[in-house]
């Protein structure tokens, strides 16, 4: 049975969906029973046209991933926190307050990275960190086992 991680970020449009895609991707070359999917805070957002963000899809196809389901974002909800065994929101200075005003049990649960969105970074660098820190849980989750991830309770 695999561990479950859930990727947050705000509209479950572009950073999170490209962290789940390469995750996924990543921990499947490797042979870890792991698997991502993610989540947002607003996923309902009218700005996003389409299922998911032209940067994303364009970042996955420049790393030779096709998107697997071209699925429309999806609101974070407590039962998702529920079934995840390590939770990473994508941005701690914006994700960190909602967490605390809408499930202010988990705010301390979560791991926080700093992934600026597209107001504040180029898709190339934001895509370039997620991939890096992926790169760098997977290398923790091969070194110490899953159980140190356990966060679901």
């Amino acid at each position: 049975m695999s561990k479950r991680i859930l990727f947050i970020c705000t509209g479950n449009y572009y950073r999170s969906r490209f962290a789940e895609v390469i995750f996924n991707r990543k921990a499947n070359d490797l042979g870890l029973q792991w698997a991502a999917f993610s989540r947002g805070f607003r996923a309902e957002n009218p700005s996003n046209i389409g299922p998911i963000s032209v940067h994303a899809k364009e970042g996955l196809e420049k790393r030779g991933i096709m998107l697997p389901d071209p699925r429309f974002p999806k609101q974070l909800l407590l039962q998702d926190l529920r079934h995840a065994d390590l939770i990473v929101a994508l941005k701690e200075s914006e994700h960190r307050p909602w967490m605390a005003s809408l499930f202010p049990d988990w705010e301390h649960r979560i791991e926080y990275w700093k992934v600026d969105d597209i107001d504040l970074a180029t898709p190339e660098e934001a895509l370039r960190i997620i991939e890096s820190n992926i790169r760098n849980l997977l290398d923790q989750l091969q070194r110490s086992g899953t159980d140190k991830y356990h966060t679901s309770g």
